[in-house]
């Protein structure tokens, strides 16, 4: 099981940056571009390519497969080949983004075009020649292949090298894969030692016609940021673990710790990193499994799903030259505002224009490209009663076809759903006292479900 290479192509279609590609003719790659290109162009929006495509094979016994990202407009090609499933080469393509991420911040064509030898040295670095992921720790790539820096480029230049043994992450005097810990330095050292915790949580939910939530999940992450000094030993323990499901975690978690106590004891990377994933479901934290079979009340089943922050009504009527709509927002909240929100409107391809009225506080625009309509209201004050959106709009040719379904985004800071809490952190194994900030923050995505009358 191996990836054939990796391909990174711009937003207008053409390669930047591509493995490459020993075992196979120099044609190889150009059919998965093509291959990709020729979806695009077929599909009417984004979301309607499919993320695995068909590749046929002229010269190989076997076809190919093209699997496919999308960050910052670039366009991350995984072409895979033989018995592999397509979740290895998705589990690749993530893991090289944020190593990207990681060594240049905002990854764009530009910051790739200036430091190709960065890129082609980290590619050489994390895929083997056979297609195997090699190395992937970020911390263990940096002792490899130094982080791009005016100095380094100055250096480069002028033919010095070697003097690039410190940077922004500590001070450390040794080699590559000097630490018995694989993914930590050995003889790191801060003036201040302090790790941060970001409790991240994304909420995904669909709403019926009668307003009541069919399906939702909520995919929790703690990011990390250590700039502790040594080899800390930590301890991390929650007030409320039981929220926690289905958990993934970094390999420096200790498993049989967590799997006992329901604690994290582990040694931290050096720098960000990703501690540990989760699911949170509202059923399985308060311990009732419905059973197989039987029909849930109401009741049961609004128990079962996480609760909105804010209602969406709409009533929408079409005509054989448009239509119209108008649609409400009402906050849940009672304590914190619901910021970033954000409703859109699939009108149809025929659509021409639309006018609406959003009233003071929000905007409205139509996006001709895309044939959406945005209604976006930077925060929706606790308790502050309705919000309305009315509009219509005409249809070119023909009985419009708008979407039966609304699409919400929206934001909450210092919020979580499942509530989880930081207890306390211990530290053993150096004789400082770390300083801890944790922060949590909440997004989402609702559909919501609704008729056209008419």
């Amino acid at each position: 099981m191996a990836i054939d290479g990796l391909i990174i192509i711009d937003p207008t279609g053409r390669p930047i940056v591509q493995t490459g590609f020993r075992a196979f003719s120099s044609s190889y790659p150009l059919l998965h571009i093509d291959t990709f290109n020729n979806a695009v162009a077929k599909a009417k929006r984004a979301q309607d390519i499919d993320p695995v495509l068909y590749v046929p094979s002229y010269e190989m016994d076997t076809p190919s497969a093209c699997c496919h990202v999308e960050h910052n407009g670039l366009k991350f090609l995984c072409p895979i080949s033989g018995d592999i499933d397509p979740l290895y080469a998705f589990a690749f393509l993530r893991t090289f983004i944020e190593i990207l991420q990681d060594y240049f911040g905002d990854v764009t064509g530009p910051s790739l075009k200036d430091n190709f030898d960065v890129v082609y040295q980290l590619l050489e670095e994390t895929l083997d020649s056979g297609g195997h992921p090699l190395t992937t720790s970020p911390n263990a790539l940096r002792d490899i292949v130094i982080p791009p820096s005016l100095l380094n480029k100055i250096l480069s230049v002028a033919g010095v090298s070697g003097l690039a043994g410190s940077g922004a992450h500590g001070v450390h005097g040794m080699g590559a894969f000097s630490s018995p810990i694989p993914w930590r330095k050995a003889g790191v050292r801060y003036n201040t030692n302090e790790i941060y915790f970001d409790v991240a949580e994304t909420l995904k939910a669909v709403v019926n016609k009668s307003g009541v939530v069919v399906t939702s999940s909520v995919l929790g992450k703690i990011e990390a940021n250590s700039k502790l000094s040594g080899t800390p030993d930590l301890l991390l323990t929650f007030t409320n673990a039981k929220v926690i499901s289905e958990p993934s975690f970094h390999p420096c978690i200790r498993l049989t710790r967590f799997s006992q106590s329901k604690v994290l004891s582990f040694v931290p990377p050096d720098g960000h990193f990703t501690l540990m994933e989760y699911r949170y479901s509202p059923a399985a934290a308060s311990g009732t499994t419905p059973v197989t079979g039987a029909p849930l009340t109401a009741v049961a089943q609004n128990q079962t799903q996480v609760q909105l922050p804010f209602l969406v009504k709409s009533a929408m009527q079409l005509n054989e030259t448009g239509g119209t709509f108008d649609v409400s927002v009402t906050s849940r909240l009672s304590t914190r505002a619901v910021e970033d929100f954000v409703l859109e409107i699939y009108l149809g391809e025929s659509v021409s224009s639309a006018s609406c009225n959003a009233g003071s506080g929000a905007e409205w625009s139509y996006i001709p490209s895309r044939r959406v309509l945005r209604w976006s209201i930077p925060s929706l004050p606790p308790s502050s009663g309705r919000w309305t959106l009315q509009g219509s709009f005409i249809t070119s040719t023909g009985r419009p076809r708008p979407s039966r379904s609304i699409q919400t985004t929206f934001s909450l800071s210092s919020h979580l759903f499942s509530a989880l809490k930081v207890d306390q952190l211990k530290l053993s194994g150096e004789t400082y006292k770390p300083y801890k900030g944790v922060r949590g923050r909440s997004e989402g995505m609702i559909e919501w479900r609704v008729d056209w009358i008419g």
